[in-house]
């Protein structure tokens, strides 16, 4: 009886072995996750579900590296229903009951309750499922066909550059009129947002100190960036869909309905984005706006259209910038100093395309290394 005992207990053992190592056969051949990509909802439900279903065109194909995830603020049956309803993605639900402080009169407590919420979903997604990179969407959002390739390729960037703090698909001039090659990339000192990719080690860093509102602009703050930048695409890898939401459509119709969604399946894997490396595309970004042909005086509109290649238009201080974009019709928001979109007070954009503007800032050429030319 004892040997027979000791014959099942052996076979029992040697099973379990089997299956353990076949577990870890499987396991080895799951790919570690690019990044996660969360869907960041509150009370929606019909932009919701056209996100998702934008979001799962191009995400099935590649879904072990991608890991769908919709994060629910607050308690909206339809949107938890709809987030429930798709096998493909995990629902995370936000309850937060605690009273809202706004810190200055009249605003609006939106604002404060997005902020907690992202803390909560990144925090979750970084420190409890230990993910080493986010990509936060909203839900009102459609992607491009080659979203997933583009923050593949931005992700191996961003191990090799620290000065990178985090990817974007978004343009803030990435209107149809201004924008022209989907292979182009550039650095920028301003947060663009809207579809980015951050590190573990980013959210580390701001999470002990993240803001009680306003996150986005927070993050555009010299303080919090500390001089890193931020990779975006000339023509947009998302689009914002969302007239209706916690900005009350502020800017949808002048600035978010004409945006251009990228169409075309870009080879990511085989582009050499060596270029974007911090002291490479100093030089390379200096190059070609030294190779721009100056234009001077008022009328920039006329001027830059009668001129063949690109130029450049200098600005004195943000009101002369100011004056000038509105004359070309670009963003003329500044945060912290810095002009949207710019790299070293340089805000470049398509006018007409495929022609380059390059709006030049007081110090741009010493911060970029060029001589007078």
């Amino acid at each position: 009886m004892r040997k027979l005992i000791d014959q099942i207990s052996m076979q029992q053992s040697r099973i379990v072995d089997l299956e353990v190592k076949g577990l870890q056969r499987r396991m080895d051949k799951i790919q570690t996750p690019v990044a996660a990509v969360v869907i960041m909802a509150c009370n929606r439900a019909d932009y919701l579900e056209r996100t998702i279903k934008s979001i799962l065109k191009y995400q099935n194909a590649v879904a072990s590296k991608y890991p769908l995830f919709v994060s629910q603020d607050g308690s909206d049956p339809q949107v938890r229903e709809k987030a429930l309803s798709y096998d493909q993605l995990t629902h995370m639900q936000h309850l937060d009951s605690k009273p809202v402080q706004t810190e200055r009169p009249g605003e609006l407590i939106a604002y404060y309750k997005i902020a907690r919420h992202y803390k909560w979903a990144l925090d979750k997604l970084f420190h409890e499922y230990k993910f080493s990179r986010v990509i936060i969407l909203e839900d009102d959002m459609e992607i491009a066909p080659d979203f997933f390739d583009y923050f593949e390729a931005a992700a191996a960037l961003m191990e090799k550059d620290k000065t990178i703090m985090a990817v974007s698909s978004w343009n803030d001039n990435g209107q149809k009129q201004f924008v022209h090659d989907p292979e182009i990339l550039y650095r920028s000192d301003f947060f663009p947002g809207l579809g980015w990719m951050l590190t573990k080690s980013t959210w580390n860093e701001l999470s002990p100190k993240w803001p009680k509102a306003y996150w986005d602009d927070w993050l555009r703050l010299q303080e919090n960036h500390k001089g890193r930048q931020f990779i975006r695409p000339e023509v947009c890898r998302t689009y914002n869909f969302g007239e209706h939401g916690s900005s009350l459509g502020q800017f949808f119709r002048q600035y978010l309905e004409p945006i251009k969604l990228n169409d075309v399946q870009v080879d990511w894997k085989s582009k050499d984005l060596s270029y974007l490396m911090e002291d490479e595309y100093i030089k390379h970004f200096a190059e070609i706006l030294k190779n721009a042909k100056p234009i001077n005086g008022a009328d920039a509109v006329l001027k830059a259209s009668n001129v063949q290649g690109d130029v450049r238009v200098h600005y004195k201080d943000q009101p002369d910038f100011e004056r000038i974009a509105r004359q070309f019709g670009v963003f003329q928001e500044w945060k912290d100093g810095v002009p949207r979109t710019a790299y070293k007070g340089v805000v470049v954009f398509r006018y007409p395309p495929p022609r380059r503007v390059f709006l030049v800032g007081p110090k741009s050429f010493e911060l970029l290394g060029i001589k007078s030319v």
